[in-house]
């Protein structure tokens, strides 16, 4: 069987991680029918080659994701959700860059820190390094469903206070606003792809296997004085990111 042979079963990769990954692509080529009810398991362990446990286990894995959802005496049908689309852009607001594509948005903090800077982050934020900054962790929701988890850190001394100010805000934006920062700017972006770690998998209740993007970016005042350093990861499943010019 021509499916079949696609399946690398010494490759080191789990055998359901294969085929969820086949299947996700198939379901964008039509896998589904126009009711977007999946074929039975019988029909796609004999599509792919392998045992219906190890399809069963691929479908669980993209129900979790939000890619599947399975509906008792029904069958399994392909969630229609479509990704949210977030833009980078000189001034890149996480609410402003999905208003309309949702109705309900929530930043919550999960752990903050004062710590010494690495020489990364030093260099990113313009410090010496060891020099102390805060470090926020955060996990932004859409209606419900984790899209991304940040770590962000700030200048100590200069953003005292934003803790407090987020935990009231729910928002970097408002928090640098309640803390004198009236605007700010996007310094640069760089993006990558990532099988998703053991913290993704938890906070953003992805499957072993699955992909986020990553974003480092640097935020500046409008002195070009950095004020922010983040590291976010994106549920690719669930968001893609648009690089715009400003607007």
């Amino acid at each position: 069987m021509a499916e079949a042979e696609t399946i690398e079963r010494r490759s080191g990769v789990a055998l359901w991680r294969q085929i969820a990954d086949r299947m996700r692509r198939e379901i964008a080529a039509g896998l589904a029918d126009e009711a977007g009810r999946m074929p039975p398991e019988i029909v796609l362990a004999a599509r792919f080659g392998v045992n219906r446990h190890t399809v069963r286990t691929a479908i669980a894995s993209l129900v979790q994701e939000g890619v599947l959802r399975a509906e008792q005496g029904r069958g399994t049908f392909v969630e229609r959700r479509q990704r949210l689309s977030y833009p980078i852009r000189a001034r890149t607001r996480f609410s402003e860059g999905l208003a309309g594509q949702t109705t309900g948005l929530k930043a919550v903090l999960l752990e903050h820190v004062v710590e010494s800077a690495s020489v990364e982050v030093a260099a990113a934020l313009d410090l010496v390094s060891g020099a102390p900054v805060l470090r926020l962790e955060t996990l932004s929701q859409a209606d419900g469903r984790p899209i991304s988890r940040a770590r962000s850190w700030f200048d100590a001394k200069r953003f005292d206070g934003i803790v407090e100010a987020f935990r009231k805000t729910g928002s970097i934006t408002a928090s640098f606003k309640m803390l004198g920062l009236a605007d700010y700017l996007r310094h640069s972006t760089v993006v990558t792809a990532l099988h998703a770690d053991a913290s993704d998998l938890a906070d953003l209740r992805l499957s072993p296997g699955a992909i986020v993007l990553v974003t480092a970016a640097i935020n500046v005042d409008p002195d070009c004085r950095p004020v922010q350093y983040s590291q976010t990861r994106f549920a690719a499943d669930r968001i893609e990111l648009q690089i715009a010019g400003e607007s």
